[in-house]
Order: structure tokens, then sequence, then C-alpha cells
């Protein structure tokens, strides 16, 4: 009779450090707000403990709710593919310069990370406000009559978005076209493709691990995202996370502040879990590492 297979304890006790972290730091945490969702505001501020399901109840019901993240997943999605277009053309150009100092390069991408992220966001305003720098120019040249309307809208959270995480998208995609090998492309244009012809063929989908990679944080970054509206954005232009803000700041309703945020915890997790299981996991986590 074949003996049970003792399990090796080692590979638990190096992990035990990482998993404790976890536990401590995400799963207990996101648990209080699961209980908390389902405590009842009696008044401003004042909440008592209930198992009840009104503000359940309310965030399944009330369109306005349902407007919101429809706009939060919207904009997500436009932020994320510009994103994509807009980083691709640098990471490749990084990757592939003959530069001898490519770190000076990869110096100024973080660069703006050393800054704070209200400080980059509020320099729009100056950049785009009615006596902002375009504005002034245009002004000065007599292209345009009056200030453009380029605040508190849309396109400027659009623009403070891309601004703040286009870095990231970038850096993603140089880890993945820094990881290629130099002579496949050569080799394809011996092989009669045009130099177009090889990008897309060897390149491109080569990158592809480092380009979803970027695309899934830009996404989950922004849909999480309520300073950026909040500084540049009108009255309209609120994502799910200004209501969150609202809720427990200005409203002092924790419980729906809570059972919204673990609503956006649910959805974000709900599209990570699909965006892996088409663009597969595994190619995800070797863009990241």
């Amino acid at each position: 009779m074949a003996q049970a297979r003792e399990i090796d304890p080692r590979p638990w006790y190096l992990l035990s450090p990482a998993l404790l972290a976890i536990a401590l730091l995400v799963v207990v945490p996101m648990s209080f707000i699961l209980v908390y969702s389902f405590y009842e505001n009696i008044d401003l501020g004042l909440d008592a403990p209930a198992f009840q399901f009104g503000n359940w109840r309310e965030l399944l019901t009330d369109g306005y709710y349902h407007d919101a993240i429809w706009k939060t997943f919207r904009l997500s999605a436009i932020v994320t593919v510009l994103a994509a277009v807009l980083g691709y053309v640098p990471a490749y150009f990084i990757a592939n310069t003959r530069f001898r100092h490519k770190w000076l390069l990869l110096l100024l991408l973080i660069l703006p990370f050393w800054v704070s992220f209200i400080i980059r966001t509020l320099s729009w305003i100056h950049i785009m406000g009615n006596q902002g720098a375009i504005n002034g120019l245009l002004l000065w040249l007599g292209v345009i009559d009056e200030p453009l309307p380029m605040m508190f809208n849309e396109f400027a959270v659009i623009v403070g978005f891309i601004h703040v995480f286009l870095p990231y998208m970038i850096l993603n995609v140089y880890v993945s076209l820094e990881g290629i090998d130099r002579n496949l492309e050569p080799a394809a244009r011996t092989l009669g493709c045009t130099p177009w012809q090889a990008f897309l063929e060897v390149t491109l989908p080569l990158s592809l691990p480092g380009l979803a990679a970027g695309c899934l944080l830009v996404f989950v970054l922004t849909a999480g995202s309520y300073v950026t509206p909040l500084i540049l954005g009108g009255p309209d232009d609120f994502l799910f996370g200004n209501l969150i803000y609202d809720a427990v700041l200005s409203e002092l309703n924790w419980p729906m502040g809570a059972t919204l945020s673990f609503a956006l915890l649910v959805l974000l997790g709900v599209v990570v879990v699909v965006y892996s299981r088409f663009m597969r996991l595994n190619q995800l986590s070797k863009a990241f590492g």
C-alpha cells in the first residue's frame, strides 16, 4: 500500500509573511467594510448596527448609481485606449533607441512620480483654464476672440487621467519590448517583410502581454479615482469614486459609503477575472514581472 506523500511545509513558512500581510491589510479591512455595509444610517454621522439590505437595495434600484457605474467604465475605457495608443510610441522609442544613456530617458519618465498627484492635476488649470497658457497664447495670436471652454468638463478629466496614468502604460510596454530578441525583426526583414510588416507580425504580438498589463492597470486606476474629476470636472463629470467620497465625507453616511466601496471592488474584480481569462493571467504576470 502506497504511503501518503508528505507535504513540505517550508514553502508555506516562506509565504507566511506575505500571506499575513495580505490578510491584515486586505482581507480583514474588506471584511469590516462588507459588514459595515449592512449597518443603518440613522442620522448625520450616526450609524446603528443592523443586518439590513437597505443600502444594497438602494444601490441596485437607484438609476443614479447605475449611471455612475456606466460613466465610470465608459470613461475608464476611453482613457485606457488613448493611453495605449499614446504610450506605445514612446515605449517603443525608449526600448529601441541607440542612445547610450537610456537610464536618463527612464528617469525622465518616472520623474513626474516625484511630484504630488494633486499638484500635477492642479497644473492643468494653469494650462487649459480661461487665463491659462493655451488660451493666453491663442488670444495673443488672434486665433480666437474669447477663451475656449477647456476646463471643468469631460475633456479636461480625460486629459488629467492620461497625464497621470500614461507613465504606467509606457513602463509596462517598455518592459515587454525590452525582453524581445533584437534579431527577430531584422530576421523578418531578410525574409521579405517590410519594416511595417515586421512590426505587425513580430514586435506587436510579442509586446501584447505588456500592453495588456498596462491597459488593465490604467483601467483599474482610472475607475477607482476621484481626485481628478473633483478638480478638473464639472458637476456632471463625477465617477463612482466621487459618490464614495461624497457618501463618506460629505453626507457622513458610512454604511452607504461601505456599500459603494465594496460594490466597486466586486465590479473591478470581475473585470480583472474576465480580462485575465481572455488575456491569460500568466502572460500578465510575466509582463508585470
